[in-house]
């Protein structure tokens, strides 16, 4: 049975992606803030085709979450085929004016705490490799085009995203030879609620539709333990790099 981790899969890309697992057949631990939003999220995805689904309510800025999230799916699963790093804040601000209070939250939860969530999952995507050493294990990290290319007032946001984006490249450095591989997706803004600061500036109806990410994430579930893509890069229909 494959089972897959998916932090912050109740709205949103998460739970686009969850939901594609599901009917891939994946066996899913969905985590949230949100205990009800999780509990009304699991039957849906259940509903999709997902065989169990274990739900975490946690929030990533407290340090605990991340063992308590993994310790979750080991005890129900005992292996991982996929690892999906989508949970995440998006606040604005310019480098003169950032708080420091908030700089903290972010780099908590965009970078610590899925780098302890990765750490901690290593032992389990292994397993899946030794259960299915074809396909392999895959982590997909959900990065950003402001970690690619700077844009003012997103300086703590894009050096998050950026730094998701070496730690991918590290991983594979270190764990494609052995059958774990990690893909990117750094897109533009995209239509969910995490964009709405900036909808009246970017209509909506000209954001990245959250089922494009949906698309090249399912794509690089069926790729095989031979084939690594550290990094996809989605921009807006022209916009051109960087927005």
């Amino acid at each position: 049975m494959k089972s897959a981790l998916v932090t912050g899969g109740s709205r949103g890309i998460g739970h686009g992606i969850a939901t594609r697992m599901a009917e891939l057949g994946y066996s899913l631990t969905i985590t949230a803030r949100d205990s009800t939003a999780l509990d009304a999220v699991a039957e849906g995805l259940s509903a999709a085709g997902a065989p169990r689904v274990v739900t975490v309510a946690a929030d990533l800025a407290d340090r605990d979450a991340a063992d308590r999230i993994v310790e979750a799916h080991a005890s129900a699963f005992g292996s991982m085929d996929a690892l999906v790093l989508n949970a995440g804040v998006g606040t604005a601000g310019s480098i003169a004016d950032y708080p420091m209070r908030r700089f903290d939250k972010t780099l908590d939860v965009n970078f610590r705490a899925p780098f302890q969530v990765l750490q901690n999952s290593i032992p389990l995507l292994r397993r899946g490799v030794e259960e299915n050493p074809d396909g392999g294990a895959k982590v997909i990290a959900l990065a950003s085009m402001a970690g690619v290319y700077s844009e003012a007032g997103l300086a703590v946001y894009g050096a998050t995203k950026a730094a998701m984006l070496s730690l991918v490249e590290t991983l594979n450095a270190e764990e494609s030879g052995n059958g774990i591989s990690g893909t990117s997706i750094a897109p533009g803004y995209v239509d969910t609620d995490m964009s709405d600061w900036t909808k009246d500036k970017i209509p909506a109806d000209t954001m990245i539709r959250v089922g494009d990410i949906v698309e090249l994430a399912a794509s690089v579930l069926r790729l095989s333990s031979r084939a690594v893509v550290p990094r996809l890069v989605v921009t807006r229909a022209g916009a051109g790099l960087g927005a």
